[in-house]
């Protein structure tokens, strides 16, 4: 018996303002029971089709028909009206109630009986082989129970086309496992699925079919069975791509960062970092793995000077002098000052990397601009950098004087990685560095890391896509709970090792450092 199709989008164009394009008669069908992927690069339209599906946004031209009947979606409600559920990559719960009540909430009538509620939650668990506390708090989840909430908060509303932004970007492979486990019954349930994700061998492992955009407009769909990761990226980025993670050996590495027994707390006096001691080498790329939130982001902080330390020593050794310096409790200006050449790219890039409202040469300048002793500030080299970071990463952009806000995400990490690496810098950290990339911007970003790695740089990379760090990362540090719970060299490791190690709150037993 023939699938049913249970979305077909027609000839759906939308555009913002009168230059921008963003999707250009496209046409798509997606059937129920089954699992499509979509793929394409930065800008090429993926979520904003999505958008248009879900009631986010409304087409300027096109029709899209739901079983066969043209539907009007001008919002989620009406989305909802149609039995689409969509669920984001940032979640939209309340972390101070429980997940009952977040499934719940904003129901339309306001009426509901919890225990009523609860019953069928637990329900819709059993059904598809969700493991949830329908009463826990949502502060107390860890990242796979709030995606479960959100997952569950469509299905209760009864949805039974969903789409799933990123879904695995921060789930370790065991959980990841679980959810593709779950989403192949729903689809098996005769439900439809959507997934927009730029990993390759997930939407392999996974999909059924896979639609690929590019620009904005629709190249094709294949099947998944009939198809490789090296056809797919063709098909995305319109050339061929070479799809080796090239991890490269520098020889004789020399310690350069040695942190000892760091002990940090957040502003409301919760242990964030607790006695973490390793230390990162020269001409080596450290990656470090974790659940997120598990004290990356404050530790990356800590080095470069923006988190107080309670305890602990970080100590630099300066290149050919060996001389020793303590940047405990340092500014990021007094530790430029000391002549520590250190560059950090934050996971937050308009709201710590980049000023979102400045040009792109303008944010050039903050890096090379200090003590500010004139208001009139030459320009020309902050320009020419600019535009040669344009021109070697390839950013998108009108131009050097466009709002760095203008940009999409993988453009401003371009921007924000470029003028970084630009600074020479001896310690290069990158937090993300690829998080919403595609795959061509990717593999730019690892080819730039491992140029740096040649020259002697001691970069730590933390990432999210355990493949990657297994492939490009000379040692993996695992942090869980603001613990260090292991060190594993990445040559002889496996995600599904540095995955447990991820789940465990301390590791039992000594470091495992092979490197």
């Amino acid at each position: 018996m023939a699938k049913q199709p249970a979305i077909e989008l027609k000839n759906i164009t939308k555009r913002f303002g009168a230059k921008v394009i963003a999707n250009k008669n496209v046409n798509l069908t997606a059937y129920r029971g089954e699992i499509l992927s979509v793929l394409g690069e930065n800008g090429s339209g993926k979520t904003t089709l999505m958008n248009m599906i879900s009631g986010i946004y409304f087409p300027d031209e096109g029709q899209i028909f739901i079983d066969g009947k043209e539907a009007v979606i001008a919002s989620p409600k009406d989305a909802f009206s149609y039995k689409i559920g969509m669920i984001h990559q940032h979640f939209k719960l309340v972390d101070v109630f429980s997940a009952a009540e977040n499934i719940v909430l904003g129901i339309e009538d306001g009426k509901y009986n919890l225990k009523k509620s609860v019953d069928e939650i637990k329900k819709i668990s059993s059904q598809y082989g969700f493991n949830l506390d329908p009463e826990k708090k949502i502060y107390t989840m860890s990242v796979s129970e709030k995606q479960t909430v959100e997952i569950i908060k469509v299905l209760y509303r009864g949805a039974d086309i969903l789409i799933l932004d990123e879904p695995t970007a921060v789930l370790t492979p065991q959980e990841t496992d679980k959810l593709f486990e779950i989403l192949r019954r729903m689809r098996d349930d005769g439900k439809c699925i959507i997934i927009i994700t730029h990993k390759l061998h997930e939407v392999l492992s996974l999909s059924d079919r896979v639609a690929v955009l590019r620009k904005g407009e629709y190249v094709g769909t294949v099947n998944t069975s009939e198809t490789n990761e090296s056809d797919l990226t063709e098909m995305m980025v319109g050339k061929k791509v070479d799809l080796n993670i090239e991890r490269l050996e520098t020889g004789d590495c020399q310690d350069r960062l040695v942190v000892k027994n760091v002990t940090c707390y957040d502003r409301v006096g919760a242990k964030v970092l607790d006695d973490v001691s390793f230390t990162a080498k020269s001409g080596e790329i450290l990656g470090i793995a974790g659940i997120a939130g598990s004290g990356q982001r404050e530790l990356l902080e800590s080095i470069a000077g923006l988190q107080h330390l309670s305890s602990g020593e970080i100590l630099y050794n300066t290149p050919k002098t060996g001389k020793v310096e303590n940047l405990r409790d340092k500014t990021p200006m007094q530790i430029r000052n000391m002549g520590v050449r250190l560059s950090f790219v934050p996971e937050d890039r308009l709201g710590m990397g980049l000023v979102g409202n400045m040009d792109i040469v303008d944010n050039m300048m903050l890096r090379s601009y200090s003590k500010g002793h004139s208001f009139f500030l030459k320009r020309k080299k902050p320009k020419d950098l600019a535009m040669k970071i344009i021109h070697d990463l390839e950013v998108v952009t009108p131009g050097a004087g466009t709002p760095v806000r203008r940009l999409s995400g993988g453009n401003v990490q371009k921007v924000l990685v470029g003028r970084e690496i630009a600074s020479s810098p001896t310690v290069l950290m990158v937090a993300y560095p690829v998080r919403g990339l595609d795959i061509n911007s990717s593999y730019m970003i690892y080819k730039l890391l491992n140029e740096q790695k040649k020259k002697g740089v001691s970069i730590i990379f933390v990432g999210e896509d355990l493949d990657v760090l297994v492939e490009l990362c000379d040692r993996i540090m695992v942090i869980g709970g603001g613990h260090i719970n292991g060190i594993v060299d990445g040559r002889n490791t496996t995600k599904e090792e540095i995955g447990l190690l991820m789940t465990k709150s301390k590791y039992n037993g000594k470091e495992k450092d092979n490197g």
